[in-house]
């Protein structure tokens, strides 16, 4: 089996893994949960996913932290609102659509290892903190939510580059392992492996955005609620 072909494969088994723990949750715990065939469901992801498809193409390189070809986007912004109000499924398949928008704009550049761990990192954050809110709606878990949300995103985010997105896009890019380190490197020199690299790299810039996304989250729900969501 060749090495797309394998990466392919894995793609598909992590949405798909994703989609079912998303569905499994809403089957025994939200029980008020809007129909996936509903108009308003169809409509708010649709809207989400347009939005989030859109904030992914605005990438902010934090060139003091990590090299260029890791960048920082608020697309998981309006994923997070989107799963705040209908569920976790509503959020793994936003996340998934607004992929599928970024690249009719633009092109894969990293053999769609980027699209990849944008979508799974995306997941970590969204699916933890809308399970917890969903358990009870109120301000206080949505804090815990997104505060769980945001670890489980640095941790997942780091064990993930390290054992799986790194040596793929090394293979499917053609860029020697040693290379990639050594452009970390250049920017603190106390990375010097890959542990080191996800560490002191890849773990800070999924706390920031985790951070961002969560306070943008707090600030603007319950006031876009009403405008983008309102239930008949």
């Amino acid at each position: 089996m060749s090495a797309t072909v394998q990466f392919i494969l894995i793609c598909l088994a992590v949405v798909a893994g994703l989609v079912l723990l998303a569905w499994l949750f809403e089957h025994f715990f939200c029980k008020d949960r809007l129909r996936l065939s509903s108009p308003k469901y169809i409509t708010t992801v649709a809207i989400s996913s347009a939005l989030a498809g859109l904030l992914m193409l605005l990438e902010i390189p934090l060139v003091f932290l990590a090299p260029n070809f890791y960048k920082v986007d608020l697309s998981e912004l309006p994923v997070m609102i989107c799963s705040f109000y209908l569920g976790p499924v509503a959020g793994v398949l936003t996340e998934f659509l607004k992929i599928l928008i970024k690249l009719i704009f633009r092109p894969s550049t990293t053999a769609f290892v980027g699209e990849l761990a944008n979508f799974a990192v995306g997941c970590a954050l969204v699916l933890p903190a809308s399970m917890i809110y969903h358990f009870k709606r109120t301000r206080k878990t949505a804090v815990v939510g997104l505060a769980t949300g945001t670890g489980i995103m640095a941790a997942f985010g780091s064990l993930f580059n390290a054992i799986y997105l790194l040596p793929a896009f090394s293979e499917l890019y053609g860029w020697p392992l040693e290379a990639i380190i050594g452009e970390g490197t250049k920017i603190n020199s106390a990375i010097t492996d890959v542990g080191s690299f996800v560490l002191l790299a890849v773990a800070p810039l999924n706390l920031i955005k985790g951070l961002v996304v969560s306070l943008l989250t707090m600030l603007l729900y319950k006031r876009v609620q009403p405008i983008m969501f309102k239930r008949s």
